[in-house]
């Protein structure tokens, strides 16, 4: 059984609204091939004016990423938005994890698009809300929910997020998890000996920083998959547990694997490897550097000339940054070609449509969170404001 629970919809109709993602798109989008549609874009944008600020993740495709004011990772393009409150219009080229979140932090008035609903986020949906309150119910079933924290990672849906927000919880971005999880063991008393935190929805993440910055044992981490009868746990795994890890994780960081790392480090002499917390244990286990995507771009940027890197996280990023460094050797750690699918739905046509809506007055693709959803889920985000060390880069 696939561990994405989600109903085969055609692309771009239909909706399931159970999902992390919509799959609406209304309207008629410009031809890909129209030669005009750069022009088009840049004279949408101009027309907007100070009331368009555009958003561009790292991951996004070159054609959309030249249209952005600014550039970055979900969290920060999330502050980026709520430090705009004069912007009408906020486009976020991103996932739909990422639009919501800018909507929870920008004011009422501004509105919040998505160019495509369709681009979600394949992790994201593997941590449904139904499917979280029903391991948090068996939590409490088999005697330890007292002592559970919940941490949602940034790449979670706003019904996540305000689940860790009403249940003590906290939310955590790639560069500050450790901080996160050093807070969430503090809740439960302050020698922290029965504390159990439970991470969501990425495995790798959770257990990355479990194990190599906290020092908790593999023994100590347990994984919760949704779609078996308690998690797929015993009583006696969930007691002996400190970190129960939700059976999720990264569609495109999951793919890097150990041996390729070693097939590269015998070509290419003096190779430094780089790769987001999001990969498998053994590939952490075997690289040089650890970080988040805003942490590779400045390893890169601060690395001398001449060094190799092979880097593994996603496919248009490094090719972004290969082109901007070239006195440097960069590969893709990798085999085959492994961009974002989701976050390449995101392309030239339906920026175009969107931004010229915009400009006609037509507000298309708004993304709302609804209040009480809104006002527990900044209560987490708000914990993790409050964190002491890295907590506002992701």
């Amino acid at each position: 059984m696939t561990t994405v629970d989600l109903p085969l919809l055609p692309l771009g109709r239909g909706t399931d609204a159970l999902s992390e993602r919509g799959v609406d798109c209304p309207g008629d989008l410009p031809a890909p091939s129209d030669p005009d549609l750069v022009a088009r874009a840049r004279a949408a944008k101009e027309k907007l004016g100070e009331r368009l600020f555009v958003l561009g993740h790292h991951y996004q495709r070159d054609e959309v990423i030249q249209f952005a004011d600014v550039t970055g990772d979900s969290f920060k393009l999330a502050r980026d938005a709520a430090a705009r409150p004069d912007a009408e219009f906020i486009v976020f080229c991103g996932v739909h994890f990422m639009a919501e979140s800018a909507d929870i932090l920008t004011a009422p008035e501004q509105k919040v698009i998505l160019p495509d609903l369709a681009a979600g986020c394949s992790m994201a949906d593997m941590a449904r809300i139904a499917q979280v309150e029903q391991a948090w119910e068996a939590l409490a079933e088999a005697g330890i929910q007292d002592s559970v924290v919940p941490v949602t990672y940034m790449n979670s849906s706003a019904a996540i997020k305000a689940f860790c927000g009403r249940n003590g919880g906290v939310v955590c971005t790639s560069s500050n998890a450790e901080v996160a999880l050093e807070w969430a063991f503090q809740q439960k008393g302050a020698d922290n000996r029965d504390t159990k935190v439970l991470f969501l929805p990425d495995q790798h993440l959770g257990r990355n920083t479990a194990v190599l910055q906290l020092g908790y044992s593999l023994d100590e981490c347990v994984v919760w998959n949704p779609f078996k009868p308690n998690g797929g746990l015993s009583a006696e795994e969930l007691a002996g547990a400190r970190v129960i890890l939700w059976k999720g994780h990264c569609s495109v960081h999951g793919r890097f694997s150990a041996d390729v790392i070693d097939e590269l480090r015998a070509k290419v002499p003096d190779l430094n490897v780089v790769v987001h917390p999001e990969c498998q244990h053994e590939v952490v286990l075997n690289a040089d550097l650890v970080g988040s995507t805003e942490f590779i771009i400045k390893t890169i940027e601060s690395a001398p000339a001449g060094s190799s890197w092979a880097i593994g996280t996603e496919l248009n990023l490094v090719q972004r940054l290969a082109r901007t460094h070239p006195d440097k050797n960069i590969m893709f750690l990798d085999r085959n070609v492994c961009y974002c699918a989701t976050m390449n739905r995101i392309d030239l046509p339906h920026l175009v449509w969107a931004l010229e809506s915009l400009a006609e007055g037509v507000v298309v693709n708004q993304i709302e969170v609804d209040p009480q959803t809104e006002a527990e889920a900044l209560v987490a985000l708000q914990r993790m404001l409050d964190l002491p060390g890295k907590t506002h880069r992701d």
